[in-house]
Formats: C-alpha cells, structure tokens, sequence
C-alpha cells in the first residue's frame, strides 16, 4: 500500500488479488445481494485509489484501514438505500461457505444459519461477520470501529446470542 500512496499504482493490482474475495464476502453478509456487493466491492476499491494519501502505516494496519473505509461505503449505501436490507440470503444465488461440511452438518443448518443472521440488525450482523466471517482480531475491528476492544468484545457476545436465539426459534 505505500508504493500505491507513492504514486505507483500498479501495485494496487497485489492489494486486489489478496483483498477482493473477503471483501465482497464482507459486503455480501452485510447485503445479502450478490450484485451490491459487487458494486460495493468497486467502489470500495476506486476509494483506495482516491484516499489513497490517507493511509497511515503507523496508525493500524491496512486490513484495518481497508475495512473501515468498507464499512462507511456500507454505511453510505444504507443512507441511499433508507434502510438496510434484511431479506434471507438464498443458497443457490451467493456461494457462502461457513464451515466444513465434512463436520455432519446438513445444508439446512447452514440455511438456517444464514437466515437467522439476515434477520440481525446491521450492527450485530456487522460485528459477526467482522469476527467471525472474516477472521479480524478483535484489536483490528477496534481500530475499524473506533471503540475499545471490551467493547468489541460486549458487541461480539451479545451478537451471537442473538443469533442463537433466532437459529433455536426456526427448527
């Protein structure tokens, strides 16, 4: 990313490669629809380009900087939107995988999984799929959400209990 800030943006090519996968995932957990997040994911990436005098090595890491500035184009679309989408997620339109199928559990649970945290509100849904989905430290959505890490860590735990409660209320 500094060569990218320096001017050389070819090497953005790198940064894209590694980043655009978990990137639209993040979107798509968020959105639940495969065309936004692909837009997003654009959009997300033409900023770096435009902000791209904004990244401070010193101040996080670019995993950090990069989901926050996803997170406010998340933000923006909602605005624009007037809310933020809440219809379940339909297996055979987005390619979610969420753990092992190899472990004995049926697509439905999965399914069901994916419903439950579509019917999240966006914050909750947004902290578990910081986490859990895409793997960042509690230290880095700290920094992306601008709050203490125990707070990361109320948000987190509060989340998946209500996950869990809306996945027991739907066998």
């Amino acid at each position: 990313m500094l060569l990218v800030k320096e001017g050389h943006l070819s090497e953005l090519t790198e940064l894209f490669d590694r980043y655009h996968v978990p990137l639209y995932n993040f979107f798509l957990r968020l959105t639940m629809d495969r065309a936004t997040s692909e837009d997003l994911t654009q959009s997300l990436f033409y900023r770096i380009i435009r902000y791209r005098q904004s990244y401070q090595p010193g101040q996080g890491t670019f995993r950090s900087w990069v989901y926050r500035m996803a997170r406010n184009i998340h933000a923006d679309f909602c605005k624009q939107q007037k809310q933020a989408p809440q219809r379940p997620i339909d297996p055979d339109e987005a390619d979610l995988s969420l753990a092992d199928h190899s472990a004995g559990y049926a697509e439905a649970d999965y399914q069901r999984l994916d419903e439950a945290l579509a019917l999240l509100p966006s914050e909750q849904r947004e902290i578990l799929v910081l986490s859990r989905y895409q793997g960042l430290k509690y230290e880095e959505i700290s920094k992306i959400k601008d709050i203490s890490v125990s707070a990361i860590k109320v948000q987190v735990y509060r989340a998946i209990r209500q996950l869990r409660s809306l996945y027991f209320k739907q066998s």
